[in-house]
C-alpha cells in the first residue's frame, strides 16, 4: 500500500487527462494539426567556444557541439545575449524555463511555473498526458507546476514505458478506481480544513494555505482526468533500442527515451515532453570522459579537460538530433510537412557555462515548429543588453495559440521573422 500511494503521488500534479486522438489520422474536421513542444536541458549550460558560431545570420560554420545538426541548420534559430539577468552561481540554473527563482516568486504573475507546464495546461484534456519528463538519474530541477512544485522526471525507461505504453490488467483498472475515490474523498476533506483553518491565520500563511491549496487542486484534476482513462487502452509500441541489461549503454538509454517520447507525440499521447542530461549521471561510456560531468566543466582552460566536456555536451546533441531525424521522417496527416515541422524544440540550460558559474549568455536553440529561421541571431538591444530569455517564451507561447504578451521577467518578444 505504500508504495502504490508513493508511485501515484508521485504521478499526479496534472499528468492524465482526456486525448483528442490515441491513433493518428487526418485532423478532426478539418482542424490544423496539434502544435507539440520539446524541452532539452542540462545544467551546466555549453562551453561557449565551441556551441556558439563566430558569424551571425544564415551564413555561419556550425561549431563543434552544434555538427550533428548540420543537416537542420535551415530550419534552426542559434541564440545568442538572452539570459534571465541573474547574478551568476550554482542554483540560478533552475530558472532556465521560469525566469524567476522559487524564493522570488510571489512577485511575478506565473510564480516560477515552468514554459513547459504552462503549455500543458493550456493543453488540458486534449491528451492523455498533458506533459511527460524523463530523465536518468536526478533531473536538473526545470520543471515546476502552477503550485511552485518541482515536477520530477520519470528517471528509468522501463517505468517511462510502463506509464506511457502499458495496459492495466482488469483487476489492476478496479484496484486502481478504488486508489483514485479514496483519495479524491481525502483531498476534498483538507479542503474543507483548509477553508476552516484559513479564518485563523495571519496573511503571510494565507498565502502559504492558498499555494498548497493551487496544488490540492491540480491533484483533484488530476484524479477526475485519470478516471475517465482507466478504461482506455494505451497504443502499443515495439522499442527500437534496448535500455536495460549489463551492457545498455547511456547512448542506448537515452536513445530509448528520445525514441519513447517521438512515439508519444506521434500518437498524440502528450504535445508537451521534457528531457535532462543530468550532473549525478555517470558520462564515462563516451569518449574520452573518464571524470564527472561537474569535473569536466572545471577544466581551468586546459585542452584536454575542456575535450571531455565539450564530448558530454556533443553526446547531448547527437541524441537530440538522431530523435529530430525520428520526427522529421514522420508525415504529418493532412499537412505536406512533418512532426518535426509541427513541434517546437527547445535546447538550452539556465546555467551559460558551469567553467565559470555564468548564467549569463545562456546557449540556447530553437528548431522547427513552423519558425522562420534565422540561423544565428545576436539578441542584444541597441544598447547592448542582453535580451530576457523570457522574450522568447512569449513568443512560443504565442505560437502555441496562447493570447499573451507577457511570461515573467519578459520586455516583449523574439522576432523570427
Amino acid at each position: 500500500m505504500v508504495t502504490s500511494r508513493r508511485m501515484f503521488l508521485r504521478t499526479a500534479g496534472g499528468t492524465l487527462a482526456l486525448p483528442l486522438l490515441e491513433a493518428r489520422g487526418e485532423p478532426a474536421n478539418g482542424a490544423p494539426p496539434p502544435l507539440r513542444f520539446l524541452v532539452v536541458g542540462n545544467p551546466f549550460g555549453a562551453h561557449p567556444e565551441f556551441f556558439f558560431p563566430k558569424q551571425f545570420g544564415r551564413q555561419f560554420d556550425m561549431p563543434t557541439t552544434l555538427q550533428p545538426l548540420q543537416w537542420l541548420r535551415d530550419r534552426m534559430t542559434i541564440i545568442s545575449h538572452t539570459d534571465h539577468n541573474m547574478v551568476s552561481g550554482h542554483g540560478r540554473e533552475i530558472a532556465f524555463l521560469s525566469g524567476v527563482l522559487p524564493a522570488d516568486a510571489q512577485a511575478f504573475p506565473e510564480k516560477n511555473m515552468s514554459l513547459d507546464q504552462l503549455l500543458a495546461q493550456h493543453v488540458g484534456t486534449q491528451t492523455r498526458f498533458p506533459s511527460v519528463g524523463a530523465s536518468l538519474e536526478a533531473g536538473i530541477r526545470m520543471s515546476w507546476t502552477a503550485s511552485g512544485v518541482e515536477k520530477l522526471p520519470i528517471t528509468d525507461p522501463q517505468e517511462l514505458f510502463d506509464h506511457l505504453f502499458l495496459n492495466l490488467t482488469p483487476e489492476q483498472k478496479e484496484a486502481r478506481r478504488r486508489m483514485l475515490e479514496r483519495n479524491a474523498s481525502l483531498l476534498d476533506a483538507a479542503g474543507d480544513q483548509f477553508n476552516r483553518l484559513r479564518r485563523q491565520i495571519s496573511t503571510a500563511d494565507q498565502r502559504r494555505i492558498d499555494q498548497f491549496q493551487t496544488a490540492v487542486r491540480e491533484l483533484e484534476q488530476s484524479l477526475s482526468d485519470r478516471n475517465k482513462w482507466l478504461d482506455r487502452d494505451k497504443p502499443s509500441y515495439r522499442p527500437e533500442t534496448r535500455w536495460d541489461g549489463p551492457g545498455a549503454t547511456i547512448y542506448e538509454r537515452y536513445d530509448a527515451i528520445f525514441d519513447m517520447v517521438a512515439y508519444a507525440f506521434q500518437t498524440d499521447l502528450t504535445r508537451v515532453a521534457s528531457i535532462e542530461f543530468p550532473a549525478a549521471l555517470n558520462y564515462t561510456d563516451i569518449e574520452p570522459v573518464d571524470r564527472s560531468y561537474h569535473g569536466c566543466t572545471h577544466n581551468g582552460k586546459r585542452e584536454d579537460l575542456a575535450a571531455k566536456l565539450v564530448a558530454i555536451e556533443r553526446f547531448q546533441i547527437e541524441r537530440l538530433s538522431r530523435c529530430l531525424q525520428k520526427l522529421d521522417a514522420i508525415a504529418e496527416p493532412g499537412t505536406d510537412g512533418s512532426l518535426l515541422d509541427h513541434t517546437i524544440v527547445l535546447y538550452g540550460s539556465g546555467m551559460g557555462y558551469g567553467g565559470t558559474h555564468s548564467n549569463r549568455n545562456l546557449p540556447i536553440l530553437v528548431a522547427g515548429g513552423g519558425f522562420k529561421h534565422r540561423g544565428h541571431v545576436d539578441a542584444r538591444d541597441a544598447s547592448g543588453n542582453n535580451m530576457p530569455l523570457c522574450n522568447l517564451f512569449v513568443t512560443i507561447l504565442q505560437r502555441f495559440g496562447i493570447e499573451r504578451d507577457k511570461f515573467n521577467t519578459s520586455t516583449g518578444t523574439f522576432d523570427f521573422g
